[in-house]
């Protein structure tokens, strides 16, 4: 039997479409930024991506290419004209690499969390009269979570502030959130790894660092990336307005009656939000060890960010979230892409049961 790939949330399979659109790239072998024939031809070839990637994702503003969504991140909280960082306690760790003396604003505790404390981001943006600019990422790349960009954007400009929104896990799933810069990677929507791109509503938002992308990002365009990543944008499909893409919506009924089974045996969902991110707690067993049994049951899940999964300490996104040390650590993640299908889903809940009443039957 095949095996079944649940970390879409680290990567997903590069679509066909962007394949072939990186292999034409590849005879387009010229420097975009050099002046001749050959180089205004990869030029014009950039250029049509810039404004296929636009198109695709349905933004009005700017697009620079980066190497990714860290790189993006970087260049966002490290060029945008403001004194100081403001960034929630759930965000990726790429955040905290790229403004490490940012403050921090908290997650709302309780039954109705999961959601930034919109007060205390208040307090923090009118603390001072400079200008701030504001991480908050759309779906946690752990929990699903998503959190309400659109409310916390009207808060950040009322103090003059700007708003960045990591949607490396939402875009082609939802449409982009009100922000005036936003994050996206081509590698989390079936593009290739290694090409990302920072919107932005107007360059001037940022200090320019010389170079490429318009001034704003020093290094030789990728084209062959920045083409197969305007294709799997394209072969996503803009997403509807509060509407599900089709094929998540195909697969996630699966799980609807493998909550009431998952219940009985113990375990329960963790926080929630988008349906294609779902962290699973299951008693009695922790989750470096579910990974191995569900690694050699042909099944690839993980226990959280990519970046940090191999890490032995508890997660630092999930006690933000003020999940307990002792649920963390037998945590993990399920993510599906586009090409996950309803079989697997239910192979997964069935693997996921037995292993629960497995673990249940040797600790009693």
């Amino acid at each position: 039997m095949s095996r079944i790939y649940l970390d879409h949330a680290a990567t997903t399979p590069l679509r066909p479409e962007a394949r072939e659109a990186m292999l034409r790239g590849f005879e387009m072998w010229a420097n975009p930024s050099s002046p001749h024939a050959e180089g205004r031809r990869a030029r014009a070839a950039l250029e049509d991506a810039r404004e296929r990637v636009k198109a695709a994702l349905g933004w009005d503003g700017e697009v620079i290419f980066t190497s990714g969504a860290s790189e993006a991140l970087a260049l966002g909280l490290g060029r945008a004209k403001a004194t100081r960082r403001i960034v929630s306690a759930v965000e990726h760790d790429a955040v905290f690499r790229a403004a490490p003396d940012a403050q921090v604003v908290g997650i709302r505790p309780g039954r109705s969390g999961g959601v930034v404390n919109d007060a205390e981001l208040a307090d923090l943006l009118w603390e001072r009269k400079d200008r701030a600019v504001v991480a908050i990422q759309y779906v946690n790349s752990e929990t699903g979570t998503m959190q309400p960009v659109g409310k916390l954007a009207k808060l950040v400009r009322e103090s003059d502030g700007l708003l960045l929104s990591d949607c490396s896990q939402s875009a082609m799933k939802y449409p982009l959130p009100d922000a005036d810069m936003i994050v996206v990677s081509a590698h989390k929507l079936g593009g290739p790894i290694g090409v990302g791109a920072l919107l932005v509503r107007d360059f001037a938002m940022l200090e320019p660092t010389g170079g490429q992308e318009r001034g704003y990002r020093a290094g030789t365009e990728n084209l062959p990336l920045a083409l197969g990543f305007a294709a799997a944008l394209e072969a996503a499909g803009l997403p509807a307005k509060d509407m599900f893409p089709k094929w998540l919506n195909e697969v996630t009924s699966a799980f609807h009656s493998f909550e009431s089974a998952m219940e009985g045996a113990g375990g329960h969902e963790v926080l929630g939000g988008d349906p294609a991110i779902t962290a699973i707690f299951m008693p009695k067993l922790s989750a470096q060890v579910q990974l191995i049994r569900f690694d050699a049951a042909g099944i690839a899940v993980s226990a959280g960010s990519a970046c940090s999964s191999g890490s032995l300490k508890p997660s630092r996104v999930l006690k933000a979230f003020g999940v307990s040390d002792e649920v963390a650590a037998n945590t993990i993640r399920v993510s599906l892409g586009w090409n996950t299908t309803r079989d697997e889903v239910e192979r997964f809940c069935e693997a996921w049961l037995k292993m629960a009443r497995e673990g249940a039957e040797r600790a009693a």
